[in-house]
């Protein structure tokens, strides 16, 4: 672990606009300088940026892996990374290097699951094909077999990584009539499942092949990156829909999109995409997708808790102490 001292007044480098309220503040607490372009710095302006500072305050991004934190001055030693998601940063870098790291969990929670809960009401009762339709005047009346969805109630809704926000979804989801499965590495005690009125299914396997709509909020890891994949998009059931607001690595995206242009699973509700901000072109042909910009923690309240304990954690840093939420080397 880094040692720790005290210090008056922290530099502070900000890699993004944040909300004024939170630069306000950090200018009256910190020696903080800001990106007003608010643009995502390159690799050269990152190493720039850390040249002068004892904090870095990136987003998720900026990619600070071990080769940006190799060229990182021996006076930078916090990295107070702004939202919940680390995997963007190299921990065994920054821990070999006595940098400590901290995030701002718990912040987003309702925010990401509000969204989530969007999609799933979104997506199998085609509103974004309905609006498309209505804006370019397609729409020609009601009619009997019109615009035809499916009803959630009483559909099995597959929730892979039941964290903060899966549990937070599923909450949600039972006050829609939906029976909820659930996959995460470690079962759930029995009084929590019963609570929220759900059932563990510890193969993903099954648990896609039993799924009408499939939700995924676990982190990204070696382990889950394309936890999505040919095989298990092929077990899916033909009117079966896919949500994602957690990380688009999280499915193979080339599957994904032969899937649904083949017409093999009934549809997507996308809030993040494997190369952001870049989009395959193909989602954008294909009418029973429902593309949104990474809306998920998209709230000003929620930015603005998320800049709060940001400052938080420095403050409590700079007094020499450790910060609430410090970021273990090996976190999921």
């Amino acid at each position: 672990m880094p040692e720790l001292s005290r210090i008056e007044r922290p530099s502070v480098r900000v890699t993004r606009t944040l909300l004024p309220a939170v630069e306000n503040r950090m200018a009256e607490l910190f020696d903080a300088s800001f990106n007003t372009a608010d643009a995502p710095l390159t690799r050269e302006e990152l190493v720039a940026a850390m040249a002068d500072c004892d904090v870095l305050v990136p987003t998720v991004t900026d990619s600070i892996d071990a080769e940006i934190i190799a060229a990182a001055p021996a006076r930078l030693k916090l990295i107070a990374s702004y939202g919940a998601g680390v995997n963007h940063i190299d921990l065994a870098a920054a821990k070999a290097k006595g940098i400590m790291v901290t995030n701002t969990p718990g912040v987003f929670t309702d925010d990401t699951a509000d969204l989530t809960m969007a999609l799933i009401l979104n997506v199998p009762r085609r509103l974004g094909e309905g609006q498309n339709a209505m804006r370019n005047g397609e729409w020609r009346g009601w009619s009997p077999t019109g615009m035809l969805g499916h009803r959630i109630g009483g559909k099995t809704l597959g929730i892979i990584g039941l964290g903060r926000i899966g549990e937070a979804v599923a909450i949600r989801a039972k006050s829609f009539g939906l029976k909820i499965i659930y996959n995460k590495r470690s079962r759930l005690p029995a009084s929590v499942e019963d609570s929220l009125g759900i059932i563990f299914e510890p193969d993903i396997d099954r648990l896609v092949a039993r799924s009408d709509i499939i939700s995924l909020h676990c982190p990204l890891t070696a382990e889950t990156d394309k936890i999505i994949n040919a095989s298990r998009i092929g077990q899916m059931k033909a009117d079966a829909y896919i949500i994602n607001s957690s990380r688009g690595e999280l499915i193979d995206e080339d599957a994904l999109i032969n899937a649904l242009q083949q017409g093999r699973i009934a549809g997507a509700g996308l809030d993040v995409y494997t190369h952001e901000p870049a989009v395959d072109s193909r989602l954008f042909e294909i009418p029973n997708v429902v593309l949104l910009p990474h809306l998920g923690s998209a709230t000003f309240e929620g930015r603005e808790a998320s800049g709060e304990r940001v400052i938080t954690n420095i403050r409590v840093w700079a007094d020499g102490h450790r910060p609430p939420d410090q970021v273990l080397e090996g976190w999921q």
